[in-house]
């Protein structure tokens, strides 16, 4: 089974954490925390999704500081799906 990662907050995914459409039907490619009900659950920019994720970055262990944490997820989410068109 290949691992989903969210095109918004770049999440590893397992089957029950992806988000839903409107109909309640599934949307493999964004997680439950960022797609729901057909739309996304913050109108944020690339930035402030950063901004939000590097915390979870540095709590696991994948950056030492929080600005190195949001350079190195500013550089990642500009590669995602949401962010390709902004």
């Amino acid at each position: 089974m290949e691992l989903k990662i969210c095109q918004s907050c770049g999440m590893p995914m397992q089957e029950n954490q992806y988000g839903t459409e409107k109909d309640g039907s599934v949307n493999d490619a964004y997680c439950c925390y960022c797609y729901k009900d057909g739309e996304f659950a913050q109108q944020c920019s690339m930035e402030e999704m950063a901004d939000f994720c590097a915390p979870f970055e540095v709590e696991g262990g994948r950056a030492k500081t929080v600005e190195e944490a949001k350079a190195g997820l500013m550089k990642y989410l500009s590669t995602l799906k949401r962010w390709q068109s902004k």
